[in-house]
């Protein structure tokens, strides 16, 4: 499997190498160092609330210590079997061209079972650099499996419903993680000022959440850079203090660390103490983000850092806490602050809340990335995007999620004002994220990887049984706060089903109206009476044929472009698509009519915007076809040998690739400044160029012309009240109130030309 490594410069330039790198020694330290910001802030920061929130039931605490030893052996086992085992030395290995998170592990299964249910997806993808299937021979479970997804299409829709699970909750760590992380940062305060009011608590948490979201336009490049130092301090800070109240309290906690005090625990406490388990969870929020951010970094710099800082760092702190509770059981509600020694109080107080920020700050980073891979899967609506760096690539400021983030923090804040209870709804998010995690990586392990069933079996066992424990813990504490994930979900799922569900019958509409090649053809000389001046651009969902929307406006206005080009801008599971692959050119009916099609195609990590410079990008790839298409046929006469006649062979794309210099001759002829000196002429400084080019030269001067389709989804008559409400209201409003085609591309109005359709699902 293919590795991918990212060095610092390359990282800060914002650069996707196209080819993997062994990285040295000192660019993995300086990767390892960066992460500590990036990755480790939430999980750095649990320290804060989990002690306080396990023990925030009928829990209470003995003289003998079994209950609290009992909790930091469940704390130390959780972080050695999930964080380190689960996913440090398994799931970072299963990466998509270096790419981590709940999306890499379905697009490895998508490619490699074909579970992909994104239209328009086409043979010529296969060929992607990225799209890399290749593997050991197919086992007998990797082959049933595959049958399986192939003959009960419902399963594979449902692997996509869990898959989508998985994304919202993550989605509602980005609600909750701000939440519980500065109100419980913030609220040290009240360690020292006994008389301070909750509700000053509160408004202070608020304030610092209002500056924190407000904020976000501006991006993390800026202050990025301090992250690291402020987590690598507090991870610091925590251990030093574990040292010192371990050696001073208690330093025969030592002991906890055998798993034997978790039966005990279990065993005295009983039922409490299983319900208690809730907030032992806690103590691995976050661990999805190390693979999360897979991208960003290199598998072996996030293993280092955890590993030899971040792993060792968390574990003192938390024996040092337990050491102190079992000479403190009247401090339980405090004791995280209470364990601070009265002369570095107030320091580490200020770098709790700092990580506090820092821990957020990366929640919403991936909260934005999550919305804007939904957008490429058809998952959700089309929001707008801004990137706030012109150097670092991926790093997105969504204004609309944005503020509705803020607000649900603030509500949540307001609301509960309790991080017990934001803990029990945190720990529910974070249980139920880790074991879709684990489930796809059980698929992993058959399909991708094809090892022996027994494996899989083992890992989803060994993994998913301590998760389903931590799981129906949680479950219990829907009544005191767990119910607000499953509300959030519930609702972000809702929008997403509805919006794929409209999406793929628009599709299906789309396929079942098109205008077939042979159509085109048998119009022969009718074809358009009138051909006007330039280059009209028509946006369509198709690969393939004519969209309805092209008759449509043919039966309105009888007359076209000199030049038509047919574009559909599509998803492919691969997380990036390189510039030389991304466009796919063709033409439909002879080259009299001058009708070209043009597929673009995005990764779903990919950020789907059109620069400035496409007509310019389009119109020379359009070019380089003309100039290169009697080679560019013979080239794949073999990949078109299905076909069965030549007029079959008129529409179908292919990719255009020019050497440098070609490249950059014919993005000289398409600048629209340079062509009226030369129209006349059969030579541009560079090689002879044809008729056609120069007829395409011609129409881009004369301008440019965005003819977009609108859909109106109905249902029938006949649909269910459910269906009617879910498509007449909301997938309406959703598309109403959604980025259009024209918004993206940032179309002129003066440039714009709407056709309008009703179709019926």
């Amino acid at each position: 499997m293919n590795r991918q490594s990212m060095s610092p410069a390359s990282l800060e330039e914002g650069s996707i190498p196209t080819h993997w790198k062994r990285p040295s020694r000192r660019a993995v330290l300086t990767l390892a160092y960066q992460s500590l910001g990036i990755v480790y802030g939430d999980l750095s920061t649990s320290p804060l609330y989990v002690y306080k929130t396990t023990f925030s039931g009928k829990l209470s605490l003995h003289e003998n210590d079994e209950e609290v030893f009992g909790v930091l052996s469940f704390i130390f086992w959780t972080l050695t079997l999930i964080p380190l085992f689960k996913y440090i030395y398994f799931v970072l290995s299963a990466d998509d061209n270096g790419e981590g998170g709940t999306f890499a592990l379905y697009s490895l299964l998508c490619r490699h079972a074909r579970l992909c249910i994104l239209p328009n997806q086409q043979a010529s993808d296969e060929e992607l650099s990225a799209y890399d299937v290749e593997g050991t021979s197919e086992t007998w479970p990797s082959s049933m499996l595959k049958d399986f997804f192939t003959q009960h299409p419902r399963f594979r829709n449902g692997l996509l419903v869990v898959v989508l699970l998985g994304t919202c909750m993550t989605i509602g760590d980005g609600v909750l993680t701000p939440t519980i992380s500065v109100l419980s940062a913030v609220s040290g305060i009240s360690v020292k000022a006994t008389n301070l009011h909750e509700n000053y608590i509160v408004a202070i948490s608020c304030a610092i959440l209002v500056v924190l979201f407000s904020l976000q336009h501006h991006g993390t490049h800026r202050v990025g850079f301090i992250f690291a130092p402020i987590v690598t301090a507090w991870l610091l800070c925590i251990s030093g203090i574990g040292v010192y109240n371990i050696i001073r309290w208690n330093p025969s906690v030592f002991h906890a660390l055998s798993p034997v005090y978790m039966f005990r625990f279990l065993k005295s406490t009983g039922f409490e103490g299983w319900m208690s388990l809730g907030g032992v969870v806690l103590c691995i929020t976050g661990s999805e983000t190390m693979f999360g951010n897979l991208g960003h970094f290199s598998p072996l710099s996030i293993k280092i850092a955890f590993t030899f800082l971040v792993y060792p760092c968390l574990i003192l702190a938390y024996m040092g806490e337990a050491a102190f509770l079992s000479k403190h059981h009247e401090d339980i509600q405090r004791s995280f602050y209470k364990a601070i020694p009265e002369a570095v109080f107030w320091p580490v107080f200020i770098v709790a809340t700092l990580a506090a920020v820092v821990g957020s700050q990366a929640v919403i980073s991936a909260t934005f990335s999550l919305i804007s891979q939904c957008c490429a899967l058809s998952c959700f609506p089309h929001v707008k995007v801004i990137h706030t760096s012109s150097k670092i690539y991926g790093q997105i400021y969504i204004p609309e999620v944005n503020w509705i983030l803020m607000c649900l923090c603030l509500a949540v804040t307001i609301g509960l004002r309790d991080t017990n209870m934001i803990g029990h709804a945190y720990g529910l998010a974070v249980t139920i994220v880790i074991f879709v995690t684990t489930c796809l990586m059980s698929l992993v392990i058959l399909i991708v990887w094809k090892q022996k069933l027994i494996m899989a079996l083992m890992f989803l066992v060994l993994f998913g049984s301590v998760e389903l424990l931590y799981i129906s813990a949680s479950f219990i504490k829907i009544p005191e706060g767990g119910w607000i994930p499953l509300v959030l979900s519930m609702i972000i799922m809702s929008v997403m089903y509805i919006w794929n569900y409209g999406t793929l019958r628009k599709h299906e509409h789309d396929l079942e109206n098109k205008v077939s090649v042979h159509r085109i053809l048998e119009l022969g000389p009718t074809l358009g009476m009138v051909r006007v001046p330039g280059i009209g651009l028509i946006y369509a969902d198709l690969v393939t044929g004519v969209p309805a929307i092209f008759g449509h406006f043919a039966t309105n206005l009888p007359a076209f472009h000199q030049v038509l080009v047919f574009i559909c801008v599509k998803s492919v599971p691969v997380p990036y698509v390189s510039e030389e692959e991304r466009f796919l050119i063709g033409r439909i009916g002879p080259k009299e009519f001058r009708i070209f099609r043009c597929i673009v195609r995005y990764g779903y990590k990919d950020l789907q915007h059109e620069n400035n410079d496409f007509e310019n990008v389009l119109v020379s790839k359009i070019m380089a076809f003309v100039e290169m298409e009697e080679q560019i046929l013979a080239q794949n006469w073999h990949s078109c040998s299905n076909q069965e006649s030549d007029a079959e062979l008129v529409d179908f794309p292919f990719l255009v690739r020019t050497n440098q210099a070609h490249a950059k001759h014919l993005s000289s002829c398409s600048d629209i400044h340079v062509m009226k000196p030369y129209e006349n002429h059969q030579q541009i400084n560079g090689p002879l160029i044809r008729d056609e080019t120069l007829e395409i030269l011609r129409a881009k001067e004369s301008g440019v012309v965005y003819i977009l389709g609108h859909s109106y989804a109905k249902a029938k008559k006949s649909s269910s009240l459910i269906k009617k409400l879910a498509i007449d209201v909301v997938f309406a409003f959703l598309s109403k109130n959604c980025r259009g085609p024209d918004v993206i591309l940032s179309v002129p109005n003066s440039l714009l030309l709407e056709v309008g359709m009703v179709y019926y699902v």
